[in-house]
C-alpha cells in the first residue's frame, strides 16, 4: 500500500507544479517545478517513507523503462542512419558540460563549506 501511496505523492506533485508553472507562467516546465515541491517534501517524514518506498520499487524494475527508448530508435532507424553523428557529438558535449558544471558547482560548494565558522576545511 504504502507504494500506491508514494506513487500517488509523485503525481500529486507534478500535478500541483504543472498548475503553479502555468498558472504563473513561470518559464519552466511543470514536472520541474515539481521535482522542486518533491524536494522541498520530503523534509516531511511521512512524505519521504512514501515516496521513498515507490522509489525502490521503481529502482527494482528500472530496466523496463528503458523499453519504451528502445522502440522509439527501432522506429526512427533512418532519422538515426541520417542524424546518428550530430546527435553523438550532442550527446557527448553535453555530457561533459553537465559533468563540467556540477564538478564547479561541487568545488563552489565546497569552499564555502570549509570557509564557514566550523567548516572541514
Amino acid at each position: 500500500m504504502q507504494p500506491i501511496r508514494g506513487f500517488a505523492w509523485l503525481l500529486l506533485l507534478q500535478t500541483l507544479g504543472e498548475l503553479i508553472a502555468r498558472g504563473f507562467g513561470l518559464p519552466l516546465p511543470g514536472p520541474v517545478v515539481g521535482m522542486g515541491l518533491l524536494v522541498v517534501g520530503l523534509f516531511w517524514a511521512p512524505l519521504r517513507s512514501d515516496v521513498g518506498a515507490v522509489a525502490a520499487f521503481l529502482l527494482e524494475h528500472l530496466a523496463l523503462l528503458f523499453v519504451p527508448v528502445g522502440v522509439g530508435v527501432v522506429a526512427h532507424l533512418t532519422l538515426l542512419a541520417e542524424y546518428g553523428v550530430q546527435l553523438l557529438f550532442v550527446l557527448v558535449v553535453s555530457t561533459w558540460v553537465g559533468m563540467a558544471v556540477t564538478a564547479l558547482a561541487l568545488r563552489l560548494f565546497w569552499r564555502k563549506a570549509a570557509a564557514a565558522p566550523g567548516g572541514d576545511g
